[in-house]
C-alpha cells in the first residue's frame, strides 16, 4: 500500500487519485458490496431477505465502514445473531418491503407487505399529521422494531417488541396551525445546559434546557442495585473471593428475573428520552416562531460529552440542534452555523470593536467603552442575530443597541425572579440563588433584615458601572 506521508493534505488532487486507485484495487466501493450481497444471498439467507433489502443492507454496511475509513468514526458496530437488526427498508414502493393502502371508499385500511407476509396496520385517522402523510406519494417503507417494557405490554409480541412501519414520503411536512413561523433573524447561544434566544426585533429569552425533566434517581439506583445482585447470584463463578469480576473472557447467564429488571430500567430511560425529545421539539417550534433565519456558533459537542456524559447532563443540546435543523428545513428557513474561530462572539465588544479574551468564570460583559453590564450568553446571542456572514462581524447601530439593551435586561430579570423564588439555576448563567426557601410550617417566619438594592451578594441585583 502506498505511504501516506508522500502525499500531504495540501496535494488534494494527487491524494484523491491515489486513494481512488486503492479503493478500486481492493474493491472497496458501494457497487462492489452490492455485487457481493447478490452472490451471498443464497440458501437460508434467500428465504428471509429479498434482493432489494439485501442491497440496502449492503449500502448501510458500506457507509458504516467508509466512515471509519475517512476518520469520521472509530469502529464499526457488528450486529450479533442474538440481537438482530432493529430496522430494514426497501428501495422502492413496488418491490421488497412496501406499504399498501386501500382507497378511501374501501375503509382506508393499510398493510405492510413483505414477500408472502401481509400485516395489517393500526392507523389513527384522527391525527392530522398521519392523514396528511398518507395522502402523499410513498417512496419506500422502513420496518422498525422497538423494545417494549415487557412482553405483556400493549401491542408487544412474546419477546417484548413492537413493530412499526415508517414511510418515506414526498412533499412538504404538515404544519400545525398552532406552530407559527416568524420572519425575523434570530441569534442563538447554546451551552451545556442553557440557551439564549435573541431575535433582532422581539423579546429576548434566557432559559435552561429541559427544566421540566425530573428523573427518579432513587428508583433508578434501586433497579441498578437489584440488577447487580441478580447478576452476582446468577454468575457466582465469575467473581473472586473479594467480589471482583475475574479477568478474561467470561460467560454470563441472565435469568428471567434479571431480564425483567433490565427491561424495567430500560423502559424508565426510554420514557425520560421521549420526554426530553418532546421538550426539544416544543422549544424548536418556539425558536422558529421568533424567526426562520437562525444563526448560531458551532459547538464541540464531543468535548461536552467527555466532560458531562453522553447526554450532557440529561440536556442533550446536540439533539436539540438536530431537531431544530429539521424544523427549520420543513418551514423553508435557514440555519447557519459559523465557526467560533472566526466570530469569537463571547470575546467581542461592538462598542469599541475589539476582542478581549475573558475567563469562563466571568459571565457578565462589561467594557470600558460603556457597553454593559449585560449577561454574557444573551449578549453573544444578540451579536449572532446581527452577524454579517460575509465579514463575520456584527453590524449594530447605536439606536439598535439602545432598544436591545432593555430587551436583554428584561430577559435577565426573569431569570433573577426565578432564582429569588428558589429555582436552582446553572452556574454558567452567573446568577446565584437568592436562598429563598418555603417555610416548613404555616407558622410565623421571622423576617430578616433587608439589604438596600445594589448590595453585593444578592441574586436580585446587577453589577453597576460608574457613569463617565
Amino acid at each position: 500500500m502506498a505511504d501516506r506521508s508522500h502525499y500531504p493534505r495540501s496535494e488534494k488532487p494527487t491524494r484523491n487519485e491515489v486513494f481512488f486507485a486503492l479503493r478500486k484495487a481492493h474493491g472497496f466501493s458501494e457497487y462492489a458490496l452490492h455485487v457481493f450481497a447478490t452472490q451471498a444471498r443464497t440458501t437460508w439467507i434467500a428465504d428471509h431477505i429479498d434482493s432489494n433489502t439485501a442491497l440496502t443492507l449492503a449500502t448501510r454496511a458500506y457507509h458504516a465502514a467508509n466512515r471509519v475509513c475517512v476518520g469520521k468514526a472509530r469502529r464499526v458496530r457488528f450486529k450479533s445473531k442474538g440481537r438482530g437488526l432493529e430496522s430494514l427498508q426497501g428501495k422502492s414502493k413496488t418491490q421488497g418491503i412496501r406499504f399498501a393502502l386501500q382507497a378511501p371508499k374501501d375503509s382506508n385500511q393499510g398493510w405492510l407487505v413483505w414477500r408472502k407476509e401481509r400485516f395489517s396496520a393500526l392507523i389513527d385517522w384522527h391525527d392530522p399529521v398521519v392523514c396528511h402523510g398518507l395522502r402523499q406519494r410513498i417512496k419506500y417503507t422502513r420496518l422498525l422494531r422497538r423494545k417494549a417494557s415487557s412482553p405483556h405490554a400493549q401491542g408487544a409480541d412474546r419477546d417484548g417488541y413492537r413493530y412499526y412501519a415508517q414511510l418515506a414520503l414526498e412533499g412538504v411536512p404538515y404544519q400545525k396551525p398552532k406552530h407559527l413561523v416568524g420572519q425575523e433573524t434570530v441569534g442563538l447561544d447554546l451551552g451545556p445546559s442553557t440557551i439564549a434566544i435573541v431575535p433582532q426585533q422581539g423579546a429576548a429569552r434566557l432559559d435552561t434546557f429541559c427544566a421540566e425533566i425530573t428523573p427518579d434517581l432513587k428508583r433508578k439506583k434501586r433497579l441498578q442495585r437489584k440488577l447487580e445482585r441478580q447478576r452476582r447470584a446468577n454468575n457466582p463463578q465469575n467473581y473472586d473471593d473479594k467480589g471482583r469480576v475475574k479477568p478474561g473472557r467470561l460467560q454470563w447467564h441472565d435469568s428471567q428475573g434479571y431480564q425483567m429488571t433490565r427491561r424495567r430500567l430500560a423502559s424508565q430511560e426510554r420514557k425520560l428520552t421521549a420526554h426530553r425529545k418532546s421538550l426539544h421539539g416544543k422549544l424548536a417550534h418556539e425558536v422558529v416562531a421568533c424567526g426562520n433565519t437562525i444563526i448560531t456558533e458551532q459547538i464541540s459537542y464531543k468535548a461536552w460529552q467527555k466532560q458531562y456524559g453522553k447526554s450532557v447532563g440529561l440536556c442533550a443540546p446536540g439533539m436539540f440542534l438536530a431537531v431544530l435543523k429539521r424544523t427549520v428545513a420543513s418551514t423553508g428557513g435557514i440555519l447557519s452555523e459559523v465557526s467560533t474561530r472566526r466570530t469569537k462572539l463571547s470575546q467581542y465588544c461592538h462598542g469599541c470593536g475589539t476582542y478581549r479574551k475573558k475567563p469562563l468564570s466571568l459571565r457578565w460583559h462589561q467594557c470600558a467603552c460603556g457597553i454593559g453590564p449585560v449577561q454574557r450568553d444573551v449578549y453573544s446571542a444578540f451579536l449572532a442575530a446581527h452577524l454579517n456572514l460575509k465579514t463575520y462581524l456584527p453590524s449594530i447601530a447605536q439606536t439598535t443597541w439602545e432598544s436591545a439593551e432593555t430587551r436583554l435586561q428584561a430577559a435577565v430579570e426573569v431569570i433573577i425572579q426565578r432564582a429569588n423564588a428558589g429555582q436552582v439555576l446553572p452556574q454558567s448563567m452567573g446568577i446565584p440563588r437568592a436562598g429563598a426557601r418555603l417555610p416548613k410550617s404555616l407558622g410565623a417566619v421571622p423576617q430578616e433584615s433587608g439589604l438596600p438594592r445594589g448590595e453585593p451578594g444578592r441574586a436580585g441585583t446587577l453589577p453597576r458601572t460608574s457613569s463617565a
